[in-house]
C-alpha cells in the first residue's frame, strides 16, 4: 500500500472566516444573531428541565424546526450544497489545497508511492462542504447531514437528521481516517480490528489543523500518536491569539500563526514545511527496512 500523508481540516473559522451558513441566513432573510440566540436559549430550557443536549450539534434541530415553520421553505440538499459556492475562504487556501493535492505529482514523491491527501472534518454540514470550489482537493468530509422528505407540495426538503458529528466525536473520524474507512474499495469499518502497522494512513503522517479550544480532542489524538497540530486566528484578533498561545503553552498544538495562507505567510510554509519533513521520513523509513534485509538486496539511491 502506498505511503500517503494526511491534512486534516476543520472548516468553520479556520478555513472561513465565520460560519459556513450565512448564505443560507442571507438567503432567507434570517438574522444570523436571532437564530443563534433562539438556538442558545432553546438549549439552555432543556438543560435546565434536566436533559443533556449536545450543543454542538443541537442547531440541526433549529435548522429543521425553521423548515417546519416555513422559515427555510423548500430547503434541501440541492440547495445547501449551492451555498458552499458562496463561502468566503480565506486568503490562500485554494491553492495550499491545490499546492497539497499536487505534490503527489513531484518525482520524489512519485517514485516511492508518497501520496498527499486533505481532508475535512467538521461539526457543519457536509453538503456545504462539498459544493465548495476546493472540493475537487479534497479525499473525503466528515459533516452532519440531512434526510429529505417531500413537502405538501411534493417538493423535497431536508426532514430529519441523517447524521452528526461535534467536536468529541472529531476523533472517531480520526480513527476513521486512519483504517481507511469510507474508502469504498477497502470496506473497512471503524471497529474493524487491523494492526497499527497495517493502517491506512498512520497518525505520524497526519496534520490536524483548526482553531480553537473546541477540537482539542482531536488535537490531542493526533499529538498522542505523533502527528502534527496547528491552529490558526484571524488576522489582528488578539484574544484569538492570546488563545491558541494559550494552547500551544499548554501543549495542545505544535504551532500557531494567523489565517493567512498565501505563500509567503507562515502558516503555509510550515504545513508544507512539515508535510516534506514527514515524507522524507516515510523515505528514510523505507530505506533502512531494504537496509535490515542485508546484503545482495537491491536498494533505490536517490
Amino acid at each position: 500500500m502506498a505511503d500517503i500523508i494526511a491534512t486534516v481540516w476543520d472548516f468553520d473559522k479556520t478555513l472561513i472566516s465565520g460560519y459556513m451558513q450565512e448564505p443560507l441566513f442571507e438567503d432567507y432573510k434570517i438574522e444570523p444573531k436571532k437564530f443563534w440566540e433562539e438556538n442558545n436559549n432553546r438549549i439552555k430550557e432543556l438543560e435546565a428541565s434536566g436533559l443533556y443536549v449536545n450543543a454542538d450539534t443541537f442547531y440541526l434541530n433549529q435548522i429543521l424546526r425553521y423548515v417546519r415553520e416555513g422559515k427555510f421553505k423548500g430547503l434541501n440538499n440541492e440547495k445547501l450544497k449551492k451555498y458552499g459556492q458562496q463561502q468566503n475562504f480565506y486568503p490562500g487556501v485554494g491553492d495550499l489545497f491545490k499546492t497539497i493535492s499536487e505534490l503527489s505529482q513531484e518525482d520524489k514523491y512519485r517514485e516511492h508511492g508518497i501520496i498527499f491527501e486533505n481532508y475535512i472534518v467538521s461539526s457543519g454540514l457536509k453538503k456545504i462542504i462539498e459544493g465548495t470550489s476546493i472540493m475537487k482537493y479534497v479525499k473525503n468530509v466528515w459533516g452532519c447531514e440531512f434526510a429529505e422528505s417531500e413537502n405538501e407540495k411534493g417538493e423535497l426538503e431536508i426532514s430529519d437528521i441523517a447524521y452528526s458529528i461535534d467536536n468529541t466525536s472529531k476523533t472517531r473520524a480520526l480513527f476513521e481516517i486512519n483504517k481507511g474507512v469510507n474508502i469504498k474499495e477497502l470496506n473497512i469499518d471503524v471497529n474493524t480490528a487491523m494492526p497499527h502497522e497495517q493502517r491506512r494512513i498512520q497518525f505520524i503522517n497526519m496534520i490536524y489543523i483548526a482553531d480553537g479550544p473546541s477540537d482539542i480532542p482531536a488535537f490531542s489524538v493526533v499529538n498522542k500518536h505523533g502527528g502534527a497540530t496547528f491552529a490558526v486566528y484571524p488576522t489582528g484578533n488578539k484574544n484569538a491569539f492570546k488563545q491558541v498561545e494559550k494552547m500551544r503553552k499548554d501543549g495542545r498544538i505544535q504551532m500557531y500563526a494567523e489565517a493567512d495562507y498565501r505563500e509567503d505567510k507562515t502558516a503555509y510554509i510550515w504545513i508544507l514545511d512539515k508535510l516534506k519533513t514527514q515524507a522524507e521520513q516515510v523515505i528514510e523509513n523505507s530505506r533502512l527496512a531494504i537496509q535490515k534485509l542485508g546484503k545482495g538486496t537491491p536498494i533505490h539511491l536517490s
